[in-house]
């Protein structure tokens, strides 16, 4: 085996990191490069992805659906018949519901 000694650490240490140092520079900015490509990969890879249909149910059944009873529909036809401007309101919303 090799004895090292421990005052020879340093002059070690520089003979090997010399090589690494002068290609700092390429080593950075391949490093960037890598890491570029491995995130636009991965961001592809995930916005490609689609939702199984478990997870389509799942998210389906969070949803509550609005329930109405039959009087409230009854009461708000009845306000609707007797009241003229709300009755324009609500037949402009019908004919353009996106319209402000």
């Amino acid at each position: 085996m090799n004895n090292i000694d421990i005052k020879n650490i340093p002059t070690l240490l520089k003979s090997l990191l010399r090589p690494v140092l002068t290609h700092a520079k390429v080593i950075f900015i391949l490093t960037i490069i890598l890491l570029s490509g491995f995130l636009i990969f991965e961001i592809n890879r995930l916005t490609a992805q689609e939702p199984t249909p478990e997870q389509i149910t799942e998210q389906l059944e969070i949803i509550k659906r609005l329930k109405i009873d039959q009087d409230t529909i009854n009461k708000i036809e009845q306000l609707e018949d007797q009241n003229i401007a709300v009755q324009s309101l609500f037949q402009t919303a019908r004919d353009n519901p996106f319209q402000d």
